[in-house]
């Protein structure tokens, strides 16, 4: 049973990039310029960029909203990383974060930035306290970088077991944090336990199976909630 359950999770993962890929195909196969072919769609000339890159870049302008902060990143840059892999039949494709707004612009790499970025925001005892305060914008976002918390492990296969552990201990187990949060925006805390059952689902994170229990009996009780069942 263990055996199945990790391989419908890695099958999972793999149909969720796939699908990632092809939207990505979708949007960027367009030929630019100004001759006759202008806004053609291409696709067989991206695959084979795509097959040469062994490095995608990604620059951020804003100190404001970073990698885990909005979908756009790990929907684009980390789709195409994962796109370009795919193309290269599995060899690594590395990808560099260039911070802009910084005094140093040296190229750091993406798991690098991405563990800061969680660990200083998500993370960060300060910074959920500050969030929760704000009561239901600042649930959402709680639950907006849990949800980039999942698409970059479900594009980039970003696995940091110390993420979702702490993020489901600050956000979930915690009694107080848990009612505010399901207080002020029970659609968002809803959202933040389901995401950390999807990660569980895709083989993204392992937690002991007492805590998987307890996050599918919580998910349960707030489907019942907003739907209104008593």
């Amino acid at each position: 049973q263990g055996t199945h359950t990790v391989t419908s999770a890695t099958w999972v993962q793999r149909e969720l990039r796939q699908r990632k890929q092809s939207a990505l195909h979708h949007r960027l196969c367009f030929l630019a310029g100004k001759g006759p072919e202008r806004g053609v769609a291409r696709p067989e000339v991206l695959q084979t960029l795509l097959g040469t890159t062994e490095r995608v870049v990604q620059e951020i302008d804003s100190v404001e909203y970073g990698l885990t902060d909005i979908q756009e990143y790990y929907a684009n840059t980390g789709a195409l990383v994962a796109a370009a892999k795919n193309a290269r039949r599995g060899k690594k494709v590395g990808c560099s974060i260039i911070e802009a707004y910084s005094k140093s612009v040296e190229p750091k790499e993406l798991e690098e930035v991405l563990r800061l970025e969680y660990r200083s925001k998500l993370l960060n005892p300060k910074w959920a306290q500050a969030m929760v305060a704000q009561g239901s914008g600042g649930a959402y976002e709680v639950s907006t970088r849990m949800t980039a918390l999942l698409g970059w492990g479900g594009t980039v296969g970003y696995k940091d077991s110390f993420a979702w552990d702490q993020a489901a201990d600050t956000y979930v187990l915690d009694p107080d944090m848990a009612a505010q949060l399901r207080a002020s925006n029970p659609q968002a805390f809803r959202n933040v336990v389901g995401r950390c059952l999807e990660a569980a689902g895709r083989g993204i994170w392992q937690p002991k199976q007492d805590l998987l229990d307890k996050l599918k009996k919580m998910y349960g009780e707030m489907d019942d909630e907003l739907e209104g069942v008593k």
